[in-house]
């Protein structure tokens, strides 16, 4: 690598929200601690990160949360018992998670937005480009997103967002991507963006999900950065900055996703992720699978 572009080494997880849309189960469970089959959805999002290569992970997390720093810490009494018992199988899953990366944590306090909690983690990442990975987005390890992210970014510098194509009436959901051709099949230069417009006024059908490789600048950026839609400081403004003006803090470019991704933030998405996944298990999934079509068809008889 160059100076210019320095390789990658820090992943940001921003833990902080109150995951009000899964009330009651949130009240006191963070809403990354909700299992997906049998692991919770941060882990599946820490696995994502370590495979990309980045074993240096900062969650930022807020009150009610402690219970992510203790998955990922080790539990001598419970691994004392499945020893004892001789339990390896369980024993190796629950060392699994504590094994898994360097993890730091630090809090946002005030929950203001995504770009203010990214912003908490520069004390930690430095002067060095680094990912954001959020955690309602559980990308399936066979379409390795973030490593090709990293790719992008290692050539073109400056950072680095993932896109993937909507429906123009879904659009609103989503931050929106303007972009432009590069001649590479899966890459977009990014001309601008904007947080969750109405189909009208989206300039693409390029729907931002939640995986960002970002330049150092945009921690200049966020600090001068004012409240926008919802009151919240919007990573989106910021990455529009950097888009608008190469000179701070280089392009952005973005990589368009065509693989599998499982959608945990809202309820209806979170089953339907547990579902695919499970029939995709080689221990749940014969089994499963088989129940799943004895139970669709038995509902269809019914109706």
């Amino acid at each position: 690598m160059t100076e210019l572009h320095p390789r990658i080494s820090k992943a940001v997880i921003p833990a902080a929200g109150l995951g009000t849309r899964f009330l009651p189960a949130t009240k006191a469970t963070p809403k990354e601690m909700l299992p997906v089959v049998d692991k919770p959805a941060i882990q599946y999002v820490v696995e994502e990160a370590v495979s990309a290569g980045l074993e240096d992970v900062l969650m930022v997390t807020g009150r009610n949360k402690r219970p992510l720093e203790d998955h990922f810490d080790r539990n001598y009494e419970l691994e004392s018992a499945l020893g004892k018992k001789g339990d390896a199988d369980r024993l190796a899953k629950v060392q699994e998670s504590s094994d898994l990366a360097t993890m730091h944590y630090v809090r946002q306090g005030d929950p203001r937005g995504l770009g203010h909690a990214v912003l908490c983690a520069a004390p930690h990442v430095g002067n060095e480009p680094f990912a954001v990975l959020l955690g309602d987005d559980l990308i399936d390890p066979r379409d390795p997103l973030l490593q090709r992210m990293i790719e992008v970014q290692e050539q073109h510098g400056g950072s680095v967002i993932a896109l993937m194509e909507v429906a123009p009436e879904q659009i609103h959901l989503y931050g929106c991507a303007a972009v432009e051709s590069t001649g590479d099949g899966d890459v977009v230069k990014v001309t601008g963006l904007v947080e969750k417009p109405e189909p009208a006024d989206a300039p693409s059908n390029y729907a931002i999900i939640g995986r960002y490789v970002l330049d150092p600048h945009v921690f200049d950026i966020l600090r001068k950065t004012e409240p926008g839609r919802g009151g919240e400081i919007q990573l989106t403004d910021a990455l529009q900055q950097l888009a608008e003006d190469e000179k701070v803090g280089g392009p952005v470019h973005g990589v368009v996703f065509k693989g599998r991704r499982y959608d945990t933030g809202d309820r209806a998405d979170y089953l339907r992720a547990i579902v695919r996944l499970a029939c995709e298990r080689e221990d749940l999934g014969p089994d499963f699978r088989t129940w799943l079509r004895s139970f669709v068809a038995e509902e269809m008889q019914e109706r």
